[in-house]
Formats: structure tokens, sequence, C-alpha cells
């Protein structure tokens, strides 16, 4: 491509997204599994698990998923100790959205000091059939952490960013082209990778839940109730099928 075209071919991508801004690149959270609407970062007022705090009707639900935590926890804390590099913490802190009307969702960021921090929703709590499925959620996003995916999707997202935006200033582009370049070549990179994520987080999920006690081919079938994305491109996720067979293949190295 000439950089005449090029140049002509950002500033059309300029153009576009005066109507339909690109999605900014996913900052401070590994892809979460769940359909997310909103800001994933934590919520000011999610705290550790107490079910006292919450109403009759899911309390039950709450004591459920605070016993799968005190046992997932320390699984996923010696998994991070053994596998994660020098200078990670590997202190999960596990807590609870209980907002009215958050949608079920379950993420993996880090607070101010390097924390790690899985946070579920209450709504989330209400679609997962058993313990073990609780478990393999748990133990899939602090697989997120421990195979280092925060920092790995901000680099690529740089990269990205970084990349675009040098071809479109070689072509020529205006200053506003640029910057939706730039836009555009952080989304691009911080989902370059994102589907290799969720693999390895499945595989490492999968030995945390079974260390924590729980059955990871049970625990998985949550996340194949969900639709299947299919192998659609620049996709966060990868298709169902490929996944099921991560977990089947690291589960048979376990025993199951």
């Amino acid at each position: 491509m000439t950089t005449r075209r090029l140049a002509a071919l950002i500033t059309a991508l300029a153009g576009l997204s005066a109507c339909a801004a690109p999605a900014p690149a996913p900052t401070g959270v590994a892809p979460s599994d769940v359909v997310v609407v909103g800001d994933r970062s934590v919520p000011a007022g999610a705290v550790p698990p107490s079910p006292a705090s919450l109403d009759g009707r899911i309390q039950g639900l709450a004591r459920a998923f605070v016993a799968v935590a005190d046992r997932v926890e320390p699984a996923a804390e010696a998994a991070c100790l053994r596998q994660a590099g020098p200078g990670v913490d590997c202190d999960f802190q596990i807590v609870l959205d209980d907002r009215t009307g958050a949608p079920p969702n379950a993420f993996q960021t880090e607070d101010r000091r390097g924390r790690p921090i899985i946070a579920f929703t209450v709504s989330l709590l209400g679609q997962v059939e058993n313990a073990d499925e609780m478990a393999f959620i748990i133990a899939h996003e602090a697989a997120h952490h421990i195979e280092g995916h925060l920092a790995r999707q901000r680099e690529y997202a740089t990269l990205g960013a970084t990349v675009f935006g040098q071809l479109a200033g070689a072509g020529g582009a205006t200053d506003e082209a640029i910057r939706t370049a730039q836009q555009m070549g952080a989304v691009v990179g911080a989902r370059t990778y994102s589907r290799d994520f969720e693999l390895e987080a499945d595989a490492l999920g999968t030995v945390i839940t079974a260390e924590a006690g729980y059955d990871p081919l049970v625990g998985s079938r949550f996340f194949f109730r969900l639709p299947d994305p299919g192998d659609r491109f620049l996709g966060t996720h990868p298709p169902n099928a490929q996944r099921l067979a991560i977990v089947q293949q690291t589960a048979a190295r376990l025993g199951y």
C-alpha cells in the first residue's frame, strides 16, 4: 500500500469514527467471560462478601460463594507463588458487588498497589448451577493474574497504538487521523492475543479448580452455556469447542 493510499484510508477511518468511535482498549481488567455492560472497574462499594448484608433471597447463594472462595483462594495463591514471577502479589482479594441492577459479571483486576482482585456481581451468583462452577470461575479469573495477562494486554495495546500511529504519520495523515489510528491500534493490539489469554486461563483455572477440591469438568460447563463466539476476527474469546478441548486435555492429565 502506498503512503498516499494509507493516508487516505486512515483519514476515511477518522471520518467514520465521528459516527462510531472505536471502542477504547481494555485497561486494568482481564478479559471477562460474561457479557459486561458499563464500567468494568471494581465499584467503590464492592466489599468482601458478607451474606448478612444481602436480602434473604440471595443469602444462601452468598454463603455458598464464601465457602467456595475460602477453598479456592489458597489454591490460587499457591499456584501463583509456584508459577508467577518475583514481585507478583499473590494475595487474592475476592469481592462481591451487590449493587442493584449490576449485570452478571466476573472479572480480575488489581488495586493501586498491585493486589489482585476477583470481583463477582450478585446477579452472576444466581446463574451458576453448583459449587464447581463457582470454583471454576474464581480459578479462571485468578489464572489471568497469575499468567500476567493485564500487563501483557497493556503492552500489546501500547505497541499497537504506536505502530498504527507511526503508519498514519508516515502516510501524511492529519493529527486527528493519527489519534484515531492510535486508538484503533490499541484496540487491535489488546485483542490480538486475548483468545490465547482465555485458553491459558482455562488451562490453569482447571488445575486450580482441581487443587481446591472441585471438579473442573463440571465447573467449566458454565462457560459453555454462554453463546458461542465462534471464530470472529478480533474476537476476545475463542470458540467454545476449542476451550472445551483445553479443559478436557488439562483435566485428563490430572486424572479426570
